[in-house]
């Protein structure tokens, strides 16, 4: 791949992980179920973009585990995107298996030491959060998206991986951090 065309691959997957982290978090605190179901429909067609992006990119340079982890992290991110539509109440099953393929996938990208260090513990905690999330709505937990103290307090941890991501992204791919 030429480098153009790799700096390219970082732009589209910036702006896609960007996507993701803004809308994201502005569903998460919407009011209007219509609407929290519009931003997060946007921030889950950003993330598999970026994601599927990511896996190929990481894939291409030899890290296996790490395009693995972004693999997984699309896979989770469309099973959410499925439940959407369905409102908070609907989407517990959606959620209690994207959330567990979540912590799976920041668990791949963030173990080897592919990312700087602050990202890769950015990543391990959220993946930590996220598997104790998926866990209790599969011990029978009624919990919904927006529930608190989890999943609530687990999405900042993804939003600053998203952006950490990101900045990663940028950083190889500006001149000065080629």
């Amino acid at each position: 791949m030429g480098a153009s065309s790799g700096r390219a691959l970082d732009r589209v997957a910036a702006s896609g992980l960007l996507v993701g982290a803004v809308f994201g978090l502005a569903g998460t605190l919407a009011g209007s179920p219509h609407v929290q179901a519009c931003l997060w429909a946007i921030d889950s067609v950003g993330l598999v973009v970026a994601a599927s992006l990511l896996a190929l990119k990481y894939f291409r340079a030899g890290a296996d585990i790490v395009a693995g982890g972004f693999l997984v992290f699309a896979i989770g991110e469309a099973v959410l995107l499925s439940g959407t539509a369905a409102g908070p109440s609907g989407s517990v099953p959606a959620l209690a298996a994207g959330t567990a393929l979540w912590a799976a996938a920041l668990a791949l990208i963030s173990v080897p030491r592919q990312m700087p260090f602050w990202l890769r513990l950015l990543g391990v905690v959220g993946a930590c959060l996220f598997a104790v999330t998926a866990a209790r709505v599969y011990a029978g937990e009624a919990l919904l998206p927006t529930s608190s103290p989890l999943p609530f307090f687990g999405y900042p941890f993804l939003v600053a991986t998203l952006l950490g991501w990101a900045w990663v992204l940028m950083h190889e791919s500006s001149p000065s951090g080629a």
